[in-house]
C-alpha cells in the first residue's frame, strides 16, 4: 500500500480495534453513537484487517459472523430503524468470509451465503436488495456480482460466474448518457424512481463493478467504467472536495465515504490512465481531514463562511429529476438541514429535528439524520474497506499484475 493510504488505515483499524468486545472465541464491535451491531461492519473491518496482513481479532470476529447468519444463509442488514434479510449485506459478508478462506474457512456459511444471493436474482442481473427495498439499485446489482464473480474464481463455479456476468451487464446497460450510473431505475417500493445521478453511489457502483470485472475481465465493463470514472472527475473541484450541486440523491448528500469509494475508483482508473492517480490523491487528502480520532466523520466537514453558496448548490439539487413540489421543497430542505448538520460536531446523534421536518411535510423517511456531525462507526469500515482494496489495485499495478 501507499505509505500515506497504509498510515490512515493503521489509524482507522486501531481505533476500531479498541471497541470490540471479546467473549471466549468471539467478537463484535457495537456502534459508540446507535448502540447496534452490524453486519456489513464487522465484514468490512475483517476485510481490511485481512489485506493489511491480517489480526488476530479477524477470527473471533468472523465466529460471530457466521453465528448471525439466517437459516436461508442470509445476513440482516441491521439498521436504526429496521433489522431484515438482506442480498446486499449477505454479498458483503460473503466477500469477507472469500477474503479469509485460506486463513479462517467457513465453507458452509459460504456455500448458503452464494446459494441466497443467486436466489436473489430476480431479472437477469437485478438482484433484490431486501423485502422493504425492492427497486432495482445498481450498487446492489454490481455488489452482488462482484461477490458472485469471486466465488466463481475460488470455486470454478459457473452458475455463480453466469450470474455475475449478468449483474455486471444490468448495471452497464443502464448507464446514462455521460457515463453517470443512476441509484435505481424502477420504482419499487419507492414513492417515485430515484434515476438520479448521485456522486457517493457512482463511486460505489464503480467500486464493485471493478471488484466483479477484476474476474470477468470484460473490455465492456471496463469502458463503461471509463466512461464512469470520466463523471466523477469531472465532479471532483481542483482543490478536492466534490461539487455536489449535480448529485441528487439527498441521503447521500456530503457523505464522508464518497471520498473512499472514489479513491478506490480512480486508483482502479489510473491502471489504464495514470491521470487518475493525482484525482485519488486528492480524495486520500479529503479523507485524511475527516477522519477524527481514528474514526471517519458521517460527513464532511466544512466552515460556516461556506454556507450562503452551499444553499444554493441545495436549491440546485432539488431541482435535478421530475417530481412533485412537496418532494422537490423536502428535497431542499434535506438538503439545507445537511449543510448545517454537518458543520456542527457532536459525539451524539440528535435526530429530533429531522423527524419534526418529515412531519411537517408528511414524509416517510427511513434515514437518521442527525443534526450534528458524528464520529460514523459505519462510514469508517466503508473507508477500510476502500482504502485497503485500493492498496491491492495499486500494488498490483505497480508491479505489472493483471
Amino acid at each position: 500500500m501507499d505509505g500515506r493510504v497504509t498510515s490512515l488505515v493503521t489509524r482507522m483499524s486501531g481505533a476500531v480495534r479498541e471497541m470490540a468486545v471479546v467473549d471466549g472465541e468471539i467478537a463484535y464491535i457495537r456502534d459508540p453513537i446507535f448502540g447496534i451491531v452490524r453486519n456489513r461492519v464487522h465484514a468490512e473491518v475483517c476485510k481490511a484487517m485481512l489485506r493489511a496482513g491480517g489480526d488476530p481479532l479477524v477470527d473471533p470476529i468472523l465466529n460471530y459472523v457466521v453465528e448471525c447468519q439466517n437459516p436461508d444463509g442470509s445476513w440482516n442488514e441491521v439498521h436504526v430503524n429496521y433489522n431484515q434479510p438482506s442480498a446486499l449485506i449477505t454479498a458483503f459478508v460473503g466477500d469477507a468470509l472469500l477474503e479469509a478462506a485460506d486463513r479462517y474457512p467457513h465453507e458452509e456459511a459460504l456455500l448458503k451465503a452464494r446459494d441466497y444471493v443467486l436466489a436473489a436474482e430476480k431479472r437477469p442481473g437485478y438482484f433484490l436488495k431486501s423485502a422493504q427495498y425492492t427497486a432495482d439499485h445498481l450498487n446492489v446489482d454490481a455488489s452482488c456480482g462482484a461477490f458472485l464473480a469471486r466465488y466463481a474464481e475460488r470455486y470454478d463455479d459457473r452458475d455463480a460466474r453466469a450470474a455475475a456476468m449478468r449483474a455486471a451487464e444490468n448495471v452497464v446497460r443502464h448507464q446514462r448518457d455521460g457515463g453517470v450510473y443512476p441509484y435505481a431505475v424502477d420504482k419499487g417500493t419507492y414513492p417515485y424512481v430515484f434515476d438520479l445521478p448521485c456522486v457517493h453511489y457512482q463511486g460505489v457502483t464503480m467500486y464493485y463493478l471493478a471488484k466483479a470485472n477484476d474476474v470477468l475481465k470484460e473490455d465492456r465493463i471496463d469502458e463503461s467504467l471509463a466512461m464512469g470514472v470520466q463523471w466523477l472527475a469531472a465532479a471532483l473541484c481542483p482543490c478536492g472536495r466534490f461539487n455536489w450541486s449535480g448529485s441528487g440523491l439527498s441521503f447521500a448528500y456530503h457523505l464522508s465515504g464518497a471520498y473512499a469509494f472514489a479513491h478506490a475508483s480512480f486508483i482502479y482508473a489510473s491502471r489504464n490512465n495514470g491521470r487518475y492517480r493525482e484525482h485519488a490523491g486528492l480524495c486520500l487528502n479529503r479523507l485524511e481531514e475527516t477522519v477524527r480520532g481514528g474514526l471517519a466523520l458521517r460527513w464532511e466537514p466544512s466552515s460556516w463562511s461556506s454556507l450562503p453558496p452551499s444553499v444554493v448548490a441545495a436549491a440546485k439539487v432539488a431541482s435535478i429529476g421530475e417530481y412533485p413540489v412537496r418532494h422537490r421543497a423536502f428535497r431542499f430542505g434535506y438538503a439545507v438541514y445537511r449543510q448545517i448538520a454537518r458543520r456542527r460536531y457532536s459525539e451524539t446523534a440528535e435526530t429530533r429535528s429531522f423527524k419534526a421536518l418529515c412531519r411537517l411535510l408528511r414524509i416517510r423517511s427511513s434515514t437518521v439524520e442527525p443534526s450534528k456531525n458524528f464520529p460514523d462507526l459505519f462510514m469508517t469500515s466503508e473507508v477500510l474497506d476502500c482504502l485497503s482494496q485500493s492498496g491491492i489495485w495499486g500494488n498490483s499495478h505497480e508491479t505489472g499484475i493483471t
